[in-house]
């Protein structure tokens, strides 16, 4: 079986790295928004493939799902958070061509600048408790 580096690497007492809690729930938007705008694609093909070529269509709604999940793979990065909102503004703006976009685009862009705020507050109070931890362990090293 194939190890990966982090696997390789890992040796007994290794401390876990933290994983982070914004970027867990930023991949979790984007990767159902992923969803979304594949279905969104499908929509919009059935019912307005009489007026834009339906080829045209499906290119850029299937280029656009494969971006949201291909941004969840770089969401560490400052840019692609910038990206992540830039991504939730095309998907607004997909409501000029389906309707009800208008309604599940701004869910979606408030559910993104949620999981952000949120995931952040809790990196940084995972961050500080785990500082406090060793704090504690330093002052009492019987335990």
């Amino acid at each position: 079986m194939r190890q990966t580096k982090a696997q390789r690497e890992w040796r007994p007492g290794t401390p876990k790295k933290r994983r982070s809690t914004k970027i867990m729930f930023a991949s979790t938007v984007l990767s159902l928004e992923a969803f979304v705008a594949f279905f969104a694609t499908l929509v919009i093909f059935g019912l307005r493939s009489h007026e834009i070529p339906g080829v045209t269509i499906l290119i850029v709604g299937l280029a656009l799902s494969v971006v949201l999940i291909g941004t969840c793979a770089f969401l560490k990065k400052q840019w692609a958070l910038w990206l992540g909102w830039a991504l939730q503004l095309v998907l607004i703006a997909l409501g000029f061509f389906e309707p009800m976009m208008f309604v599940i685009g701004p869910l979606f862009a408030l559910s993104w600048w949620y999981g952000l705020r949120t995931g952040a507050r809790l990196d940084r109070e995972s961050a500080d408790r785990e500082k406090a931890q060793k704090a504690w362990e330093l002052e009492h090293p019987e335990s």
